[in-house]
């Protein structure tokens, strides 16, 4: 840059001296002497003045303390939203209940399910029959009287997938209505005495739907041959003992009922003491009303 500027002065120099001599011989030029001139005074430097008032002065702390507070509450709210979202995440958060009930209910159908599938196809279903019921109790007790609902109607449906409307039918009268109908009132903390009727009369609805289905697929009315076969053999029990009292059929169907209902209360007695020694193994004894005798058993 300093080569550059001493060409142009030389240039402007020359020019100058140029027009000065007029009309001087051309070899003047060349003997007039060529002089560069620098400045020998130094450089004056102004310093930079800052006019600031005190106004803007503080009108830029408030600035800066405004943007200041905006990103520590853009902080804080992003930290809330990730403390929200751990508590979701929590084991005792909303969304991981929520979770924990819709796995635990389909595991529970699909257990029942299978397990219902399985003992029917092998023939084994009389001796593994006290155990279909189990899974709706059990997800009554742990989440309440909608998660049983829904246990049982999952139950329902994936019987009804694998292996069509008639098993899933005969499931949900023999074992379904049961288990929903134990689970709500265990839930509910009932007394063992309005369980075991309630239950009793459950399974004594769900058995008479099955003879009804049964007689609809085929073709056989098979509760009237029922109630035909008791009414012979109880005339011929009383012909027998030479009593001519010849029972009606009212009497027969209301017979037929009673004893209907003292099976199912025995059984549903023996399921009310089995689960209840499953429940107490699976640490759930708290969760149950158990009567003071079976409590100090267990």
């Amino acid at each position: 840059m300093n080569l550059l500027k001493l060409h142009h002065q030389h240039n402007h120099y020359h020019s100058k001296f140029s027009s000065i001599s007029g009309n001087s011989s051309p070899h003047s030029s060349f003997s007039a002497p060529r002089f560069i001139f620098f400045p020998t005074h130094k450089p004056t430097f102004f310093p930079l003045t800052l006019h600031c008032s005190l106004e803007t002065f503080k009108q830029k702390n408030v600035r800066a303390s405004t943007a200041k507070t905006q990103i520590w509450s853009d902080k804080e709210e992003e930290n809330s939203e990730d403390s929200a979202e751990y508590e979701y995440l929590a084991p005792d958060g909303v969304v991981y209940k929520k979770t924990l009930r819709l796995v635990e209910g389909a595991m529970f159908a699909a257990v029942s399910g299978l397990a219902y599938l399985l003992s029917n196809s092998l023939a084994v279903e009389n001796y593994f029959g006290c155990f279909f019921a189990l899974p709706i109790v059990v997800s009554s007790m742990r989440w309440g009287v909608a998660a049983g609902r829904k246990t049982m109607v999952a139950t329902v449906v994936l019987l009804f997938v694998l292996s069509g409307p008639v098993k899933a039918l005969n499931y949900m009268l023999m074992h379904g209505l049961l288990g929903f109908t134990m689970g709500s009132l265990w839930r509910l903390r009932t007394s063992w005495g309005a369980s075991i009727f309630l239950c009793a009369f459950a399974r004594a609805v769900g058995a008479l739907g099955y003879v009804i289905l049964s007689s609809f697929l085929i073709g056989e009315n098979i509760l009237a041959l029922i109630t035909i076969n008791i009414h012979a053999s109880l005339s011929y029990i009383l012909t027998s003992l030479g009593s001519p009292i010849v029972p009606s059929m009212n009497f027969i169907y209301t017979l037929f009922g009673t004893l209907l209902l003292i099976n199912c209360a025995f059984f549903v007695s023996l399921l009310h003491l089995l689960y209840a020694i499953f429940l107490t193994k699976f640490g759930m004894k708290a969760n149950l009303k158990l009567p003071r005798w079976l409590a100090i058993a267990i």
